[in-house]
């Protein structure tokens, strides 16, 4: 009667398991460029100084399954939108001999979630930027994530995110400054923020 009775337990928890398996669905978020700006850190002659910047127009969309704990990202950064806060630093990094934005107007990420907390939440991201034309792989450490309902709107889901990461400009070509002893390391310090959407709307915008 014992091995009757567990044997039908575990047999219904094999068949809850993989129900709870094939209902789990990815959820779609649109990055809302008014809350996302990636800022960035660079040096200044040699170690002189850093200098720090952020992009202001960045667009994309999130993908995650946090119960399959997997998850993906597509963003979209307008080079033409870098701000240092100084029109003449601003003015230079967009030329031709440093991002020549003219060429490259924009920068793209492509990732792909590959370590998760035991609630579901991202840590870590395996991806691939391009810049200035060129594409390297490109790490990044999720150190903030949370979600929860729009304040203004309960039944919109937001979701809010820190992430940073590191490379060096010169394996993107970007090497203005190399000849002078400037350092060619980049870090990023990135706050993202996107809103849940229905994919079917977005396919039909």
């Amino acid at each position: 009667m014992n091995t009757i009775s567990l044997s039908r337990v575990s047999l219904g928890l094999a068949c809850l398991g993989l129900t709870a398996a094939a209902t789990a669905e990815p959820v779609v978020y649109e990055i809302d460029p008014r809350h996302t700006f990636p800022t960035f850190e660079a040096d200044h002659q040699g170690g002189l100084s850093i200098w720090r910047g952020k992009i202001e127009r960045t667009t994309g969309t999130i993908v995650i399954d946090r119960e399959a704990k997997t998850g993906s990202i597509e963003a979209t950064f307008d080079m033409d939108s870098i701000n240092f806060g100084l029109d003449d630093m601003t003015n230079h990094a967009k030329a031709e001999d440093i991002l020549d934005v003219a060429r490259f107007p924009t920068a793209t990420y492509t990732g792909t979630m590959t370590e998760f907390t035991r609630y579901g939440d991202p840590v870590a991201i395996e991806g691939e930027l391009t810049l200035h034309g060129v594409t390297q792989p490109l790490a990044l450490q999720v150190t903030r994530f949370r979600c929860q309902p729009h304040h203004r709107n309960a039944e919109q889901e937001i979701c809010g995110a820190d992430a940073t990461g590191k490379f060096d400009r010169s394996d993107f070509g970007v090497t203005y400054g190399l000849d002078n002893g400037f350092l060619m390391y980049v870090n990023l310090l990135i706050n993202v923020e996107a809103s849940r959407v229905d994919p079917e709307t977005m396919t039909a915008n």
